[in-house]
């Protein structure tokens, strides 16, 4: 029972420590049923179910709902809530201790939040194993979408004569907190053709291994 005291004790502080109360304004605004699908989408990211949270398509889907929340007040609630399962992960905390630890941080915390919470955790909490084996460990930087088209520069930094053709890349990759970020550049097309060349270099050498 102290252990599990202490364990609780040290998931407060540390919240507290991570500015909780004042991103809590932020998830006050996020309707029950929306933060619930939130909570378990950072669940499947920690179980590897998906490669990470996509924050922007988030975003956009609860602003669709009429929420009034920013992508960067949506990305500080994200990165709590997934330190928040995984340490207590870590710590094999039960929805009891989970919910004691959050109650003590914060009295302001709404009923209907800590009743989210509790509830995913009591669900999907004890299927949640955070590994030491490399496949299972966070991926930062990991690819999760590569797409590119073609288009015909009026001007940028490469492509200075109107009408020259240039190709655009965007990328979508897991950042260090496990949300998925859009990434683009664009390259002239002798720069893309050496592209590739060197991802077909990458294939040959691959199929060796």
């Amino acid at each position: 029972m102290a252990a599990s005291v202490a364990r609780a004790g040290v998931l407060g502080r540390s919240l507290a420590a991570l500015d909780f109360d004042h991103t809590l304004a932020a998830i006050k605004t996020i309707p029950s049923d929306l933060f619930a699908e939130l909570c378990q989408q950072i669940i499947q990211y920690l179980r590897s179910q998906i490669a990470g949270v996509n924050t922007a398509e988030i975003c956009q889907r609860f602003q669709s709902a009429g929420t009034e929340v920013t992508i960067e007040e949506l990305r500080k609630i994200i990165n709590i809530l997934i330190w928040l399962f995984s340490t207590a992960a870590q710590n094999k905390l039960s929805d009891e201790e989970l919910s004691a630890s959050l109650s003590s941080v914060s009295s302001t915390l709404p009923k209907q939040v800590l009743q989210v919470i509790r509830h995913v955790w009591s669900q999907e909490g004890p299927s949640v194993s955070l590994s030491d084996d490399p496949k299972y460990m966070v991926t930062v930087g990991q690819l999760v979408d590569f797409q590119w088209k073609l288009g015909m520069a009026v001007s940028s930094d490469t492509c200075r004569a109107l009408n020259h053709p240039y190709v655009t890349v965007m990328l979508k990759v897991v950042d260090y907190s496990g949300q998925i970020v859009s990434k683009s550049f664009e390259m002239t097309i002798p720069q893309f053709q050496n592209f590739f060349k060197q991802f077909k270099a990458m294939a040959a050498v691959l199929e060796t291994v």
